[in-house]
This record gives C-alpha cells, structure tokens and sequence, in this order.
C-alpha cells in the first residue's frame, strides 16, 4: 500500500506568503508598503496583468497583511512585517477564513451575486480585523452586477476592503477603475525568473542546467506560474534531472546552433540546405509554428543589436550572443525589414494551416529567393551608372556592401533577377496635336483613351511629353491618371498630364472639348447652308425640306457626279 501524500504542483507548493517572497513587483510593493507605514490604506484595490504574474496571490497576501495578528500580542493594526503565520494568515492563505470571501467572476456574473455581497458587507467581521471582497476575473460581470456594486465601492463601511483581479482590464468600466487604487502586475524578467527557478531546484535537490533553466524561463514569457509548471514537467521527463536537450525536446523548440545554421541557409539562399535542416528539426519533435517563430526573434534581436550596438540581454545563450555580433554587420537595415515582413506574414500562415509543416517549408523556399534580391540602394545605383537607355545584363554587388545576403565574395544577380528600365521612357517625345492623338488611338483601338480625348477634357496646350487640360463636371476622378497612363502606353513616352486653372465661364471657347467644338462647328456651318441663297429657295419650292447631313465634297466626288449625270436620260431627268 502506497502511503505516500499526494504530489503537490511547484506552482502551489512555492506560492508566496508575503512580499518578500513577491518577485518582479518592486512598484507593488513599494506603494503598499508606504501605505501601511502611513497608515493610508485605501478601501479598493485592482490588479492586473497576464496570466501567472502573481494577481491573486497578491490578493491573498494583501488580505492577510489587513488582518495579520499574532496570537496572544496586542493589536498594533494592519502591518506588511509578516514574519511569522499570525492568527489568521494559514486560513486566507488556504482560501477557507470565513472573513476572506474569494469570489470567480467568470462563473458569478449577475446582480443577485453581487447583491449578496452588498447584504453581507453591512455586518462586521466574525474573527478577523477586516471583511475582505477577493473577487477574481472581475472583467466577466454583467453591467447589471458593475452598477450595483458602485455605490457599496465608493463608500464601504470601514471594516469592508474590495481586491479585484483581471486580465482584461481594458473590459472593467471606468467608473469601477476610478474607485479603485489600481496596480499593473509586470511580466517578471528572465534573470529574477531563472534565479526563482535555481532557488526552487535547490530545494527540490534537483539538478539543473542553467541553460535549461533559461529556456524554461524564456518559454514562460514573465509568468512564473508557467514557468514553474514547464519546470515540473522538466522534473518529471528527466526523472529528476533538468537539461537543455530535455527542456528543448519537451517545449518543442529548437537548438540554438541548429538555428542559426538554419537562418544562415536561408541567408545564402540554399533552398535545399534549409528544407534539410528544417525536416531534421522536424524530425526532432520542433514544431513548424515554433520554428518560425525563433526565425522571428532571432531577426528582431539582430535588429536590436545592429541599432543599439550591444546585446543588452545578460540572459542571452551565449551561441545567440556570437551569432548576433556575427550576423548585424553584414546584414543591412532593409534586408532585416525585408526578412522580418515576410516571417510575420508567413507566422500568421503557418499557424493557421491546415498543414504546418508543408506550409512553413514553403515559407523558407521563399525566403531563400527573397534573399537572392539585391538592396533597392544597389538596384538604383547601378541603374545610375548605366548608359542611358535600356539597363539589363547583371548587377556586381561588392562583397563589402549591405545587402540581402551573407556574401563573402562578389555576388552576380541575373538571369531572372534582371532589371528591364522602360527603353521608351528614355527617349526624346515626339510633337502631337490632339487630332494625330485621337487618330492614333483610334487606330491602336484605345477606344477609352480615344473617348478621354474627345468628351471628357479640353485641352489647353499640347507640348513634348506634357498637356494641359480642364475635365469636364462628368469626367471620372481618375480622369488624369487614365489620360496620363493611355498616353505613355500609346505613344511609348513619358507624359505629364496638368490641371488648367482657365476660367471656363470666361473662356467657353477655350475650354470646350474636342467633341463639343465639333458640334459648334457643325451648328455654324448648318446656320450658313441655311442663309444661303441658293438653300434657301429650295427649301421653299420644297416644303418641309431639312438638312439632315453635311458633308464636304472632294473632286473625286465631283467626278462621279458628273459620269452618273451623262448616264442619265432625258425621262430621267
């Protein structure tokens, strides 16, 4: 028969029982300690911050801080100098004192729960010095609950203290907050962290690697509730050791030299280099989504180093260190903008694929031809340099110029990576007018540009490469990109499209479209016909004769006239 007591977690075992034992809070525990020694506590306490920070524990040590009192000593009052179990401390720390009242808001969300608090804080305490309210995940109570617990929050009798606790605080009304001394539990740093967790190894005479601890600590991201439950785990796969290969195999991560040989890979762009070193990761038990991610910090800290010019993290692996002081000088600005951009993209994909491993192997397929492309700054210089007209051929990226990737020598880009300047771009513009335009387009059947042309502007001045015109009230807003863009692909030359300032109630004429002065010029010609003389008395030895259609006749048409004439008869006739 086992008689062994049941095996209590890390995270219960090691909770602490006052202040001192508090890490990563220095501002709590400054503000509250002055309060105490002032004697100015305040009736309403609100604590937040990410999961395992220490919310409710604060809460309970606070509790028992307000009514700690040593059996058989006079009562000096509230007091943070807990240096021993007090009357009351075992029974609030074990959540059970009848005074201490600690309530989950997630699954006591209405009025008529907070309505039973209101009832009950209106009687003094049974044994202790202070009622105290503990009220967890106070975000999740109804707005029913949060009105009426104002009234009862602003003005409690003295005997009642309210300590409520979130992750969300952003969800908690302004009106509770205002009432409320508010506290904001900070992430604990990596280094107080592992310190806690050699602190907690020793006394479980347990043996650990310091750079196991480090990536258990790393891993928890400031929660020290995480990080002592990733430790229990470690306990237990490495049957009461703790070392690196372990904890990496456990959290699913990678080496870290495996990393970097993986983002080195990717630098030189060797596709076939990174699928291999990313399968035997895989193989390995590391996850595709943690994979990526490591590829993301690893980017963000060479960042970080190549602006601040020092590693700044004493809590780095010391391979991350040297892989930072090896990789910033030789990667510039814009390719870890570049490689960053892609990453965060690809993060988002991978981890909502249907198939993490194919999707990040794809991933860093196209991060290896990302890195092929050279700087835009050696794109542009290189253009520069070039004769004018069309620039291809290769670029010759010097060995000691920033870049995408981590050359040791001369890097050649072409083939694919060839960079084609427009070769009509460069070339001095023809002179139009706007009938050869219109015709042009007409010709090349850009019937939108054609109708530009004819309805939807006036134009001013035609000169090389530039006109100006007036849209009409119907034009499209994008009437000048359009123009601008159809004239350049029409003509195979740069234009430059302007806005007139013509007055159009001055200058009608001016500004009328070449449709319009078409219809102008037809009205003019049909009032003339009409005062001719000759038109006239047709038009009255015919009645209700009109003139339908003008049109000019050339000597061809004479010609013809005068044959169809002579073949005519005298009954014809």
């Amino acid at each position: 028969m086992n008689t062994t007591s049941p095996h209590l977690a890390l995270a219960r075992k090691y909770r602490p029982s006052n202040f001192d034992d508090l890490i990563g809070q220095e501002a709590l525990v400054r503000t509250l300690t002055n309060a105490f020694e002032t004697g100015k506590i305040h009736h309403a306490f609100m604590l937040t911050g990410v999961r395992g920070v220490g919310k409710t524990t604060t809460a309970r040590i606070l509790a028992r801080a307000l009514n700690y009192q040593i059996e058989g000593a006079p009562d000096t009052g509230p007091s943070l100098n807990m240096s021993q179990m007090g009357v009351n401390c075992a029974a609030i720390l074990e959540s059970r004192h009848v005074d201490v009242l600690e309530m989950d808001a997630a699954s006591n969300t209405s009025i008529n729960d907070i309505r039973e608090i209101i009832e009950a804080a209106k009687y003094k305490p049974l044994s202790a010095r202070t009622k105290v309210y503990i009220i967890d995940e106070v975000h999740m109570l109804s707005t029913a609950a949060f009105n009426g617990l104002l009234k009862t929050l602003e003005e409690p009798p003295s005997h009642v203290k309210f300590i409520f606790a979130t992750t969300e605080i952003r969800k908690v009304p302004v009106t509770i907050l205002s009432r409320c001394m508010r506290f904001d539990l900070r992430r604990v740093e990596i280094a107080p962290l592992m310190q806690h967790l050699q602190k907690i190894c020793a006394l479980e005479h347990v043996t650990a690697d310091e750079d196991a601890l480090r990536s258990i600590a790393r891993a928890a991201e400031g929660s020290v509730r995480d990080s002592l439950s990733l430790l229990d785990q470690a306990i237990a796969y490495g049957h009461g050791k703790v070392n690196l290969n372990d904890v990496q195999t456990m959290l699913g991560v990678t080496d870290e030299s495996r990393l970097h040989e993986l983002f080195e890979g990717i630098m030189h762009a060797d596709a076939k280099q990174c699928l291999e070193r990313f399968q035997s990761l895989y193989r390995d038990g590391a996850d595709p989504v943690t994979i990526i991610a490591n590829l993301l910090e690893f980017t963000h800290q060479i960042s970080n180093f190549k602006v601040m010019g020092n590693v700044g993290d004493a809590t780095l692996h010391p391979l991350q260190c040297e892989a930072l002081q090896n990789y910033a000088p030789k990667l510039s600005h814009a390719a870890l903008q570049r490689i960053w951009g892609i990453l965060y993209k690809g993060f988002n994909e991978v981890e909502t694929a249907s198939i993490p491993f194919a999707s990040a192997q794809m991933l860093l397929i196209r991060l290896c031809y990302a890195a092929q492309l050279p700087d835009p700054e050696t794109l542009l210089k290189a253009a520069k340099d070039a004769p004018q007209g069309s620039f291809s051929g290769s670029v010759n990226v010097p060995s000691n110029a920033p870049h995408g990737t981590l050359n040791t020598a001369p890097r050649t880009v072409s083939g694919n990576t060839q960079v084609q300047l427009n070769p009509e771009f460069t070339r001095a513009p023809t002179n139009y007018t706007l009938q050869s335009l219109v015709a042009l387009a007409e010709q090349n059947k850009k019937i939108m540009l054609k109708t530009i042309l004819e309805h939807d502007v006036s134009v001013i001045s035609i000169q090389k490469g530039r006109i100006e015109v007036q849209p009409t009230p119907q034009a499209s807003k994008t009437v000048v990109m359009d123009l601008q863009k159809g004239l350049s692909e029409l003509t195979n030359e740069r234009w430059f499209v302007t806005v007139s300032s013509v007055n159009t109630a001055q200058n009608a004429q001016t500004t009328q479209t070449l449709f319009q002065q078409k219809q102008s010029l037809e009205q003019n010609r049909r009032k003339e016909l009409q005062a001719h003389p000759m038109v006239m008395e047709a038009m009255n030895v015919f009645k209700g004769t009109k003139i339908t259609t003008i049109r000019s006749i050339t000597p061809a048409d004479l010609d013809s006239i005068t044959e169809n004439t002579h073949e005519l008869g005298e009954d014809d006739v």
